[in-house]
């Protein structure tokens, strides 16, 4: 009996969906509104960003962010903040403002 019991109980547990993880982004240039990128909706005011989603890659998020809104200064995933090598890589994909691309030729 108590087999069945914790075999059904491990089955409702198994099927439970995964809780979103949050995550946070400062940008180097301010945004206002709704940025959907990657199917996550961000809500920014100014230079912060915030958005919620069971996606579990975090620098393909960060770096759909950075094709929308530009270079990212700071990214947290459920409070946990991106290194200089995953915001590096983030980065890699960030749009580059034309006057900039000019300048860096």
């Amino acid at each position: 009996m108590f087999r069945a019991v914790l075999i059904a109980s491990a089955a409702i547990f198994a099927a439970a969906p995964a809780a979103a993880a949050t995550y946070s982004a400062k940008l180097s240039s301010p945004a206002s509104g709704h940025i959907v990128a990657r199917d996550m909706n961000w809500a920014c005011a100014g230079e912060s960003c915030q958005g919620a989603t069971d996606e579990s890659r975090p620098v393909v998020l960060c770096q759909a962010l950075a094709k929308q809104a530009g270079k990212v200064e700071s990214f947290a995933v459920d409070g946990r903040a991106f290194g200089s090598a995953e915001l590096d890589k983030c980065n890699a994909a960030a749009r580059i403002e034309p006057g900039k691309a000019l300048a860096s030729q």
